[in-house]
């Protein structure tokens, strides 16, 4: 009977505080709806939301991005028009103009009164201005104001090769974080070198886009760069040098970030020799762009002594490390080159 006494007693006292605090709630509510902004912003979210310009959401309601705002990398506004791209222009209070209108093969956007005005190559910023422009000189509107968006892009699609699981198009209806394109080519490969290509368009003279990638960091500009549809990109393989021979792990070697690497550190990445081999017959054989191939002389004991410096390393450099010195006289160029060629490209996870 005392227990069940109690029971009822707690339940009463949480009824009166639930009823305590919605009279408090709707008490201070017209208060809370006087606050600034950024005050009210700071006030409904808790450790467990997410803000997106002013509106909270919960963990779960963030995660699957309902009513969520998308947020715009900073470049976003230097996209250039393109042909073949359908603008949506919009000229305030002037209806018989405002529009969509295709970018014609030549770069250029046909408005009523206006003629062609060329925009190719034009961030949508500049091209709203060029029509203000275009429309106040031509005595058409005496103060003109134009806001431009993009309704569809030329191409659907953006084309990525090179140093990638699944090099092809990719498709996009929308500008795309490059790293998030990369991973829908399936990600990069163990012999990706440390710069990405971007082409913009369809136009092969144009200058291409170098962005800087480095496995060892965590590649911010991967995510401030936007691709679009119609660009191309293309992940450079890097440098390799190949180590053969009497080596534990005889293959290709993806060179470090930094360009750099010498005999010794090759040799390590191998996995060092065994036990049988003329580490004193070492040789490094460099083909040049014109065809001709240099053989270099080293002793790998005397490097590791201190008394001969390692040799530094260009990429296609090849390390023969022979078995015995009857091997290391035998041995000739052109059959360590073809080895070379058969070689595996080994993943140290650099």
């Amino acid at each position: 009977m005392a227990t069940m006494c109690r029971a009822i007693m707690a339940k009463n006292r949480l009824s009166s505080s639930r009823g305590l605090l919605l009279l408090l709630g709707i008490a201070l509510q017209p208060a809370l709806m006087t606050l600034p902004g950024d005050a009210q912003t700071a006030q409904g979210t808790s450790a467990g939301q997410t803000t997106f310009g002013g509106a909270s959401l919960g963990k779960a309601e963030a995660a699957s991005g309902v009513s969520a705002l998308t947020v715009l990398p900073k470049d976003f506004s230097e996209l250039r028009v393109l042909p073949g791209d359908l603008l949506s222009v919009n000229v305030y209070d002037t209806p018989e103009i405002s529009d969509t209108y295709r970018v014609d093969p030549a770069g250029n956007l046909s408005l009523p009164l206006c003629g062609k005005v060329q925009v190719r190559g034009l961030t949508l910023p500049e091209v709203a201005s060029l029509l203000e422009a275009t429309l106040k000189n031509g005595q058409i509107l005496v103060n003109p104001q134009v806001t431009v968006d993009v309704r569809q892009y030329a191409a659907q699609y953006v084309t990525v090769s090179g140093e990638v699981a699944s090099p092809g198009r990719v498709e996009l209806i929308s500008p795309t974080k490059l790293s998030e394109v990369l991973v829908q080519a399936g990600g990069l490969t163990a012999a990706a070198g440390a710069h990405i290509k971007i082409r913009r368009g369809a136009d092969e003279a144009a200058a291409e886009e170098d962005v800087p990638y480095l496995r060892s960091k965590s590649n911010e500009a991967m995510g401030a760069v936007l691709v679009r549809p119609g660009d191309t990109v293309f992940v450079p393989r890097a440098g390799i040098v190949y180590v053969l021979g009497a080596v534990n792990r005889p293959g290709g070697y993806v060179m470090q970030e930094d360009g750099q690497l010498n005999v010794a550190e090759a040799l390590a990445m191998s996995g060092g020799t065994v036990m049988q081999a003329n580490t004193a017959g070492l040789r490094v054989i460099r083909r040049n762009a014109d065809g001709t191939v240099l053989d270099f002389p080293l002793s790998y004991d005397a490097i590791a002594k201190g008394t001969q410096a390692p040799l530094l390393l260009q990429p296609q450099d090849i390390v023969y490390v022979p078995m015995s010195k009857i091997k290391a006289i035998l041995s000739d160029t052109t059959g360590i080159v073809s080895s070379a060629a058969s070689a595996a490209i080994i993943n140290t996870g650099r």
